[in-house]
């Protein structure tokens, strides 16, 4: 007890791994086709035509964890061996994303005649990197939506796996566990619960389906966004006297952390929630008066009026929560947040030129009115 051994990849624990994950990630595509969902349109694409979706993602998040509480309780499933073939899994997950990276670049090279490509790269690598089919779809599901379900209830199955992993380890759960799973848990309902939000996402309206979204998905997400986990497992853990004994933090530390986690959480939710409502319904009521725009075209009432990607904030700030769970005995919890704050702070700069273009002198009047992008005073 007390110590976590990683097997060596070998060809069996490269075997029992790509088992483990193919079937896990085919039967969340069946379950995308025959299990109930909720039908929502689409926002116009750059050409105009708008996609219906059938959004199955929150029966596939409660059936997952039903499936797999059923199996630990009454098959024996441990969630163990997640974390010891880690980096046998970590294999075969970057092989699958190759792979089905090479399946939509042969395909859209098929589909698409005329591509339209906004960089200086290479065209191969253009396609490659950002894709070609802006709404591939396969058996009727769209393909660009389905990723965000191997790649967020995976993330879900990673974090969970922590938690068992300590739980088989010392006897018990501590409290800086119960919280990053708390943290990580209501992130991944919060998005279920209202996962139509996703349509009116740049990703889903703009972005093409290259291996940006694919590795991001099924890579960068369930792998990188647990990795937290790895320090909090082990956290305050001593040995004393031939049993394990937790040194836990005063009571305080764990408030000011909750309330830290509730607080981004609420921002980066909201926001998003704000700027869809306001997409569906432009006479829709935010903070109890109705949605003030400029012009009738950008929106300026609640958190949009405070911060031009005000949700990135929120965003950035649940992270760091996450990684305050494994405190401060190692750097490398906090790899996320700053990965994050480097990917979103690209991504907004990405976001401010297009805008720029599209609205000329109506977002220079916006910027006045939300002077800063993501971080308050810096930008």
């Amino acid at each position: 007890m007390g110590e976590l051994e990683l097997l060596p990849v070998t060809p069996t624990t490269l075997l029992r791994s790509a088992g483990w994950f193919l079937a896990f990630f085919w039967a969340l595509f069946l379950g995308s086709i025959v299990l109930p969902g909720f039908r929502h349109r689409g926002f116009p694409q750059p050409d105009g035509a708008r996609k219906d979706y059938k959004l199955s993602g929150f029966v596939l998040f409660g059936s997952t964890h039903v499936v797999i509480g059923l199996g630990v309780a009454f098959l024996g499933w441990r969630l163990t061996p997640l974390l010891t073939h880690f980096w046998s899994l970590f294999i075969v997950v970057n092989a699958w994303a190759f792979l089905f990276l090479a399946y939509l670049f042969v395909r859209g090279r098929r589909r698409e005649k005329a591509i339209e490509r906004d960089s200086k790269l290479p065209a191969f690598l253009h396609d490659l990197w950002f894709g070609i089919e802006l709404n591939p779809t396969l058996f009727g599901v769209d393909l660009k939506m389905f990723f965000y379900h191997p790649s967020l209830i995976g993330l879900a199955v990673m974090n969970a796996s922590f938690a068992f992993a300590q739980w088989e380890l010392y006897g018990a759960l501590t409290p800086e566990m119960v919280l990053y799973q708390a943290f990580a848990w209501s992130y991944l309902f919060t998005h279920y619960l209202k996962e139509h939000f996703m349509l009116s996402t740049w990703d889903i309206l703009a972005e093409r389906f290259g291996f940006m979204l694919v590795w991001g998905d099924l890579v960068y997400v369930p792998f990188l966004y647990s990795m937290v986990g790895w320090w909090v497992l082990p956290r305050g853990w001593e040995e004393t006297h031939g049993e394990w004994v937790h040194d836990a933090w005063p009571t305080l530390a764990y408030v000011a952390l909750a309330a830290f986690h509730l607080l981004s959480h609420w921002i980066f939710r909201s926001s998003n929630w704000q700027k869809d409502r306001f997409k569906r319904d432009p006479n829709v009521t935010i903070w109890g008066k109705k949605a003030e725009t400029l012009d009738g075209k950008l929106l300026v009432s609640g958190w949009w009026g405070v911060g031009r990607k005000i949700n990135y904030t929120g965003e950035i700030g649940v992270y760091i929560s996450f990684a305050l769970c494994a405190g401060f005995s190692s750097p490398w919890p906090y790899v996320l947040p700053l990965t994050l704050i480097i990917l979103l702070t690209q991504r907004a700069g990405r976001d401010d030129k297009r805008c720029r273009e599209k609205y000329g002198e109506l977002w220079e009047r916006y910027c006045e009115r939300a002077r800063f992008r993501i971080f308050p005073f810096v930008y």
